[in-house]
């Protein structure tokens, strides 16, 4: 299940890795909290089925598609451990009794409908496969995840957006993930989903023009449907003190071939269309006109 990542000039620490985070360029951050591919050998040996069932939960070679934007300068922070190890999207509160040893639901905080369909911040089941797991998980090892993986992927998103608002006077979190394939009610083919909460994890100007800039290139996009956010916008995205923060979903379709497993030639079009967003984005915060100097 180990693949290489690719970047540039990474600063490799677990469990994230950071690029162009010490002068930074630009009032745009770069998360992909879903692509991670190291897959610790305590994940694989408790497993009830086969590993290749696991890159469903994967947002496949999605640090591919912010290449383009990190060659061109732009700050990152990418998840190194899958999310079938952490899910980084959901609340250190959102934990499944049902896979914890000696855990009853009196004793967890929040069974979301996430939650309760097998897809807390450690994923229980997958839909057409069942239970992942062949024993139950102890709590405390739970615990030792979110305080050794979780937490500090936040605090380092926390800590760089802050480090953004000291030079640029605001900052935007771009969290990048992938979808399958979803259809609108014309059953067209989504390409990208912006998802802001509703408006309330970043300001409408930023969703606006990002949507607007995929559909100039001949792709439907849609806003806040199916995918409005989740626990990154909602931590991390605080519009009343610039701090905006909005989530990107891009059809896998885009970037990967039949089987969803490996990139095609297109990714690279589909990164660069996703530099030119940051681009377009840094300008507007910044109110200077920016270029790539890949």
């Amino acid at each position: 299940m180990n693949d290489s990542v690719p970047g540039n000039s990474l600063l490799r620490t677990q469990p994230y890795s950071l690029s162009n985070v010490e002068a930074i360029k630009y009032p745009v951050l770069i998360s992909v909290p879903h692509s991670g591919r190291d897959y610790p050998a305590a994940l694989l040996d408790n497993l009830k089925v086969p590993a290749s069932h696991l890159v469903r939960l994967e947002d496949r070679y999605a640090d591919r598609l912010a290449a383009s934007a990190i060659a061109c300068g732009f700050p990152s922070i990418i998840a190194q451990k899958p999310r079938a190890w952490i899910d980084l999207n959901r609340s250190h509160r959102e934990i499944d009794p049902d896979m914890l040893a000696g855990v009853d639901s009196a004793q967890t905080h929040h069974m979301s409908k996430k939650v309760r369909g097998g897809l807390g911040i450690l994923p229980r089941r997958l839909h057409g496969v069942g239970d992942l797991w062949r024993e139950k998980w102890h709590h405390q090892q739970i615990v030792e995840r979110i305080s050794q993986d979780h937490e500090p992927y936040h605090q380092a998103v926390a800590d760089l957006l802050a480090s953004i608002e000291a030079v640029f006077g605001c900052a935007l979190l771009l969290d990048l993930h992938s979808m399958p394939s979803v259809f609108d009610e014309n059953a067209q083919k989504i390409g990208f989903v912006v998802g802001d909460r509703f408006g309330r994890s970043c300001g409408p100007q930023y969703a606006e023009l990002t949507a607007a800039h995929f559909r100039k290139h001949g792709h439907l996009v849609q806003t806040n449907h199916p995918y409005s956010g989740g626990y990154m916008l909602e931590r991390h995205g605080k519009p009343a003190r610039n701090i905006h923060a909005f989530q990107l979903e891009v059809d896998r379709a885009l970037y990967l071939d039949n089987e969803m497993r490996e990139p095609i030639p297109a990714s690279r079009a589909i990164a660069e269309l996703i530099r030119d967003c940051c681009l377009m984005l840094a300008e507007e915060m910044s109110g200077r006109q920016l270029e790539a100097a890949e």
